[in-house]
């Protein structure tokens, strides 16, 4: 296999964490899994900003909630583990929103699995790798045409401190989260020369319902970790953690191997 020479060409291919201030106000965003959690408080945020906001769930009950407290909301019911649905999501949101320049992929299953116990369903497995890593890469190849013509754009992948430090009683959640970082650095390396700007929001335990409600009260408001990171991107981060993940993603192989040990520690 062939790399490419460190400097040719005056590139660089190391990973840059500062890049180009983004702009976060009145744009056309849209939010996989936007009515709960990480993705509802995004919403809130940027439609405080004057943003034009589209959020997509499976369930219809938690999008009427959502567009019931935020007037004005954009809100339909998608199944993003099936690749037919996200194409119709894909045509759609260009259709009736030309403007969309903003896709933020937090869509996300967490389960909680042992695979040395006898039980464990593939299919569960395969609905959480499908929903985390299958849906936001889709998307990001059927929107990508559309957001490369816009003047500014950015694609906002929303991973976990587990992609750095996995959680092994979540395997396959932790598998898939730094797979999605993987790809970002990719992305972002590609995409560096065009209007799209490829940004990574890590979080760490959050409070909000993912894998069951009750199972993240340990974690972090919800409410402090979206405030403390959307400045961040709009100064020229491109990769922004909170707590512990933000020193998950900047640890060398000791630290991560202390943290790992620390985050599989029986609570």
């Amino acid at each position: 296999m062939r790399f490419p020479p460190a400097a040719a060409a005056g590139a660089c291919y190391a990973p840059r964490l500062i890049g180009a201030c983004v702009n976060l106000s009145h744009r056309t965003v849209l939010i996989t899994g936007g009515a709960s959690g990480i993705g509802l408080a995004l919403a809130q945020r940027l439609h405080a900003r004057g943003c034009t906001v589209i959020v997509c769930g499976r369930r219809a009950d938690r999008l009427a909630e959502a567009a019931a407290a935020l007037p004005g909301l954009f809100t339909w019911v998608c199944d993003l583990t099936d690749p037919a649905e996200r194409a119709l999501l894909a045509v759609r949101v260009v259709a009736e929103h030309p403007e969309l320049d903003v896709v933020i992929h937090n869509a996300g299953i967490q389960n909680r699995l042992r695979f040395d116990v006898p039980g464990a369903e593939w299919a569960a497995m395969h609905t959480e790798i499908t929903t985390n890593l299958d849906a936001p890469i889709h998307l990001t190849q059927l929107l990508l045409p559309h957001l490369l013509a816009r003047p500014d754009a950015a694609i906002v992948n929303v991973t976990s401190g587990l992609a750095f430090a996995p959680a092994a009683f979540a395997p396959v959640y932790s598998a898939t989260k730094a797979a999605l970082h993987s790809f970002t650095l990719s992305l972002r390396l590609q995409l560096r020369e065009t209007s799209v700007r490829v940004l990574e929001l890590v979080p760490p335990a959050v409070n909000t319902d993912l894998g069951g409600p009750g199972l993240h009260t340990f974690g972090e408001p919800v409410d402090a970790f979206v405030d403390a990171v959307l400045p961040r991107f709009e100064a020229g981060e491109v990769e922004v953690g909170y707590a512990y993940s933000e020193a998950g993603r900047l640890a060398g192989r000791a630290e991560t191997d202390a943290l790992f040990a620390r985050i599989n520690t029986p609570r």
